[in-house]
């Protein structure tokens, strides 16, 4: 079996599973589809936005993608994403 760390969140979510203080739902089969139908109108939900580069940033952006074998506009998307989780 693989060890993984916990976060201190998750741990304190195995100590009230331990505990027995979690209750079954009625009707769990339900519940699951409901739970997954919300997680993927929620979470794939994308969003066109139009920002103004300079040229000289956008041409630099577009050398790296290029470096980086990705579409200019999917590097972007990446350092959004990447930034706005670190925040």
């Amino acid at each position: 079996m693989k060890y993984f760390e916990l976060t201190k969140e998750e741990q304190k979510i195995l100590k009230t599973v331990e505990a027995g203080e979690f209750k079954s739902v009625r009707n769990l089969k339900q519940a699951k589809k409901n739970a997954v139908y919300a997680a993927r109108n929620t979470l794939s939900k994308t969003r066109n936005i139009n920002i103004r580069l300079s040229d000289r940033a956008l041409q630099k952006i577009k050398a790296l993608a290029a470096q980086k074998g990705l579409p200019y506009q999917t590097l972007i998307s990446s350092l959004l994403h990447q930034y706005s989780r670190s925040s």
